[in-house]
Parts: C-alpha cells; sequence; structure tokens
C-alpha cells in the first residue's frame, strides 16, 4: 500500500521501507542518526509476564538488526475493557524487565480499548550512519550465519490448541525472550576479522581504531532477524536488496526448536506460514530429497527470531568463535552466489 502513496523526498533519510528493511534510519548529523522501529502483536503464551518479555525482545530485535543500540521506547496496548488489569500490569512488567536487560528507557506510551490485547513497543536507537547494516550488500562468496533454530510459529500454534508439550514450550519461550544484542554486539564491535571478544575487542577500538568509517570495509555485508516472513521470506529480501546474487541454504544445517518438526507433521500450520510459503516458494528451488517437513518450516513466521549474517568468507570462521565467545549460537546455514535462475536453492 505504501507503494501506491505519494514518495517524500528527504535527503536525511539513509534508510526507508524502500527495500523492507528491518528498521528506518534518519540521519541527524555527521556521526548520529537515529534508527526506528515498531512492532505489537496479539499474545502467543498463555503468561501475561512471559508475552510482555516476547514482545519487547521482538521489538528490540529490528534496531539489532540494523547495528544499532536501543535508546528509548514507547509502549502500544490494546486491552479488552472489562479485562482484568492485573493481567495488564503483568504484561508491561514482562516488556520492562527486558527494556532494562536492553539499557533502553521507556518514556511513555499510548493504550486504547480493544475487545482483543494487543502489545509491543515503538523503539529508537541511535546508530554510527557510516555504520548502518542494511539486508543489502550482500556478496558472491558471502557465508550465511544464523544465530536463533527456526519453529516459534508452528509451536506457538500447537500452544493455542493446548497440544504442545512443555519442552517445546520451554525451547521456544527461551528462544523468543533472548534478546539479539549479544549477536549484534559481536557483529558491530567485534572486530570479526581478528577473532577478538566483544569486550576486547571495544577495549582494541577505544585504543587504536583502525576500522574504515564505512561498511565497505566490514566484513558482515548484510544483516536482518528472521520474523514475520520465515527464513526463505526474509532471505529473499535479502538477495532482492542486493546486486546480481544468489543464495544456497543447507536443508539439514538450518537449526530447529525441539518440537518444531513435530508441529508441521501434526498439522499445526500458522496463517502465516501458508501465506509466506503462497508468495515466496515461486523463488526457491529445492534438490531432489529436501524432506517436506523442512520446506515448511523454512516459512515459519518467527517472534523475537535470530540474525542472518551475510559475512565475508574469509571472517565467517572468526565470527562464529566471536558469537560463541559471547555466549551466541550460530550456525552456518549457505552461502551467497553469483546470480542464478531462481534466487534461492535448497540443498539436502
Amino acid at each position: 500500500m505504501l507503494g501506491k502513496l505519494a514518495r517524500q523526498h528527504d535527503p536525511n533519510v539513509l534508510v526507508g521501507f524502500d527495500h523492507a528493511d528491518d528498521a528506518g534510519v534518519y540521519q541527524l548529523g555527521p556521526d548520529q542518526a537515529l534508527v526506528q522501529t515498531v512492532d505489537f502483536f496479539t499474545p502467543i503464551v498463555d503468561d501475561p509476564y512471559t508475552f510482555g518479555q516476547i514482545a519487547a525482545t521482538n521489538s528490540l530485535s529490528d534496531i539489532y538488526a540494523m547495528g544499532g543500540k536501543p535508546l528509548t521506547a514507547l509502549a502500544l496496548v490494546c486491552f479488552p475493557e472489562k479485562a482484568d488489569l492485573e493481567i495488564l500490569e503483568h504484561i508491561l512488567a514482562g516488556g520492562l524487565s527486558k527494556m532494562v536487560e536492553a539499557g533502553c528507557t521507556i518514556i511513555g506510551g499510548h493504550s486504547i480499548r480493544d475487545d482483543e490485547t494487543k502489545f509491543g513497543y515503538s523503539v529508537t536507537g541511535l546508530i554510527d550512519p557510516q555504520r548502518v547494516l542494511k539486508n543489502g550488500g550482500a556478496q558472491p562468496g558471502d557465508k550465511l550465519l544464523l544465530t536463533k533454530a527456526l519453529g516459534t510459529g508452528v509451536i506457538s500454534t500447537a500452544i493455542k490448541k493446548g497440544v504442545a508439550k512443555q519442552g517445546w514450550i520451554d525451547a521456544a519461550v527461551k528462544s523468543m525472550t533472548t534478546l539479539n544484542k549479544s549477536a549484534a554486539e559481536v557483529v558491530t564491535i567485534g572486530h570479526v576479522g581478528t577473532g577478538a571478544s566483544p569486550v576486547q575487542a571495544e577495549r582494541n577500538s577505544a585504543a587504536n581504531d583502525q576500522r574504515p568509517k564505512t561498511n565497505d570495509g566490514c566484513p558482515v555485508h548484510a544483516l536482518t532477524d528472521i520474523t514475520g516472513f520465515g527464513l526463505i521470506g526474509h532471505l529473499r529480501e535479502m538477495i532482492l536488496a542486493s546486486e546480481n546474487v544468489s543464495a544456497a541454504l543447507i536443508a539439514n544445517r538450518v537449526p530447529l526448536l525441539e518440537g518444531a518438526l513435530d508441529c508441521v507433521r501434526a498439522g499445526h500450520i500458522p496463517g502465516g506460514l501458508k501465506t509466506n510459503r503462497e508468495f515466496a516458494e515461486c523463488t526457491v528451488e529445492y534438490d531432489s530429497g529436501v524432506p517436506e517437513d523442512l520446506k515448511t518450516i523454512f516459512f515459519d513466521p518467527q517472534t523475537a527470531g535470530g540474525l542472518l549474517i551475510s559475512v565475508a568468507a574469509e571472517h565467517s570462521a572468526a565470527l562464529k568463535m566471536a558469537l560463541a565467545s559471547a555466549g551466541v549460537p550460530c550456525v552456518r546455514i549457505g552461502e551467497i552466489l553469483s546470480k542464478q535462475d531462481h534466487l534461492i536453492r535448497v540443498a539436502t
């Protein structure tokens, strides 16, 4: 719909909605820009405190996916008029706990009466305008790294149906309440080319910063988070936002949450997964032998999913090591290719 509206032209807009990037970036000065995003949704777990944590984690994720640092947040609340306000208090408390963990200050918000509960945040962060990490810029030869397992969509659907096993719920909740903060810090200040830890890298940077003030010299060429459009949908956006490239995924390397394939096989398929698949599967070529349940899970809409990183091949091992040192699981799931007939090829 935005494409039908008159286009605004502002030279300070460094990242808009042209390439479906994760957040907008607006330049304030030579060394400072705002990075802004908004996200809210209906409950996907029963516990209100946990729902608040998930909503906050999800809202913060797009700031991290641009390489930014969250600064302030405004709460967005839709809540039934006759519902117990103690539930809302727990939702807000859960969200606050994650904002505190992120070092992001809640400075207000807005609420309306609604028959269905909805909650989330508008988040504003800061970023160096010359170090913005967009979802475009992937180059042939890059390795694709993923920092969280897939499956929150199908498991959330099983939760709503009351058939999810506790182990599945626990794994999904842990994933959805884990901030992408540590992963983003490694990517943005970790000097992945040297294999230094984030802490040591920051000390090195303060002592003698040899990094070029441009992303042209950064080994991470593209960055996004996996959320509502699923792995294939967000990888598709990365490919389209880059120039003359395609991607290859290795199906059996993609990490999956406990119970994710069980949910697919049992038919616990969210509507968003079906929509994602109908829209994006035309861009995918599968090798024979890729199981149908794996094909399905690649379109699963994620909540507070992991970072998808396109990094220069010679730096991928160092980045994986730096992420591991920061306690962030990371798996190489594929690579960027020169442009092929299909945008995405999924191999066994």
